[in-house]
């Protein structure tokens, strides 16, 4: 595996709805994300709190995945209006990331390359379609 880069690591909460009182599934949380790839740390948020904080690679995994890992093995997850709009806005700045680490890695087809190759195959010099003698005379 290869040596995680500082910016692509992401620290996140993900916040428990629990239908009875304790730190249940945020303890089963643990467990079942303790083994996946990408995911560098978790642990409890608070000794009160039915949370817990995941540390994961940007490059193999993310935030979504996660989520959607948790709610298939019958997690309930937070859903109020405050963790709702936090998902969103870490699921699209994430997204964002991952289209940039992809389109840095693909040199060929950035914009600036193709810029680049268009204005070395244009004809440079003077623009002046009248013939050379045409040009040259007084």
């Amino acid at each position: 595996m290869e040596h995680p880069c500082p910016e692509t690591i992401k620290h996140r909460e993900i916040a428990f709805c629990d239908p009875s009182p304790g730190q249940q599934q945020a303890l089963d949380a643990i467990l079942a994300l303790s083994d996946i790839d990408g995911v560098l740390n978790v642990t409890l948020a608070g000794p009160s709190v039915n949370a817990i904080r995941v540390s994961y690679d940007l490059r193999q995994i993310d935030l979504y995945t996660l989520e959607a890992l948790l709610f298939e093995l019958g997690f309930h997850l937070d859903n109020s209006l405050f963790s709702k709009l936090r998902r969103a806005l870490y699921y699209y700045t994430e997204s964002n990331e991952l289209e940039n680490i992809a389109a840095s890695g693909n040199h060929d087809n950035s914009t600036r390359d193709i810029f680049m190759r268009c204005y070395l195959e244009r004809r440079h010099g003077c623009r002046d379609d009248r013939p050379e003698y045409w040009r040259r005379y007084l």
